[in-house]
């Protein structure tokens, strides 16, 4: 029987609560649209959620400082793509801070609204922005879905333990 030992902390530092969080795997993704003027902007992001099927809605946690997010807000339509495990140099360099984050990445169709997505992701969602709420010194915010694809043969990427990862099966369960 595994034994687990556990390190308590009641007033755990930022550095602290990251390494903490750091232990839960989470799915990353691009968020990603055009400008009227034709620029395209997007980000990372990798605190994803499914919200919502009936209405069909996403969610991001977005840190309240991203320049990024300011000008990704008011655009009619974004686009989310989940990220493929090849895919994890792209989701590096759509995290800079300096520098055209766009720079040999493959962009997939650009819808008329003009949603963004990365070519060979694992499934993309077009969205239009639903609501944002203040969480801290993240924006949690809402996207509605408008349209889907999905790839169901593509592994996704995995942000875990502050690095990039790819999911593994496990074999299968011995149960009697």
């Amino acid at each position: 029987m595994r034994k687990t030992r556990y390190v308590n902390d009641t007033h755990p530092t930022p550095d602290v609560l990251r390494r903490t969080f750091s232990t839960f795997p989470s799915g990353v993704v691009a968020v990603c649209g055009t400008t009227p003027d034709g620029e395209t902007v997007g980000m990372t992001v990798s605190a994803f959620v499914p919200v919502s099927l009936d209405p069909p809605l996403i969610g991001v946690a977005i840190q309240r400082s991203s320049r990024t997010w300011a000008v990704l807000r008011e655009l009619p339509s974004l686009g989310v793509s989940v990220l493929a495990a090849d895919q994890h140099l792209e989701a590096r360099q759509l995290a800079a801070r300096e520098g055209n984050r766009f720079t040999g990445i493959d962009l997939g169709n650009l819808t008329e609204g003009g949603a963004v997505f990365l070519t060979n992701s694992v499934s993309r969602f077009d969205c239009v922005p639903e609501s944002e709420t203040p969480a801290g010194d993240h924006t949690m915010v809402l996207l509605r879905i408008r349209a889907l694809s999905v790839s169901a043969d593509v592994t996704p990427l995995v942000f875990h333990d502050s690095a990039f990862a790819t999911l593994s099966p496990l074999g299968e369960a011995d149960i009697t």
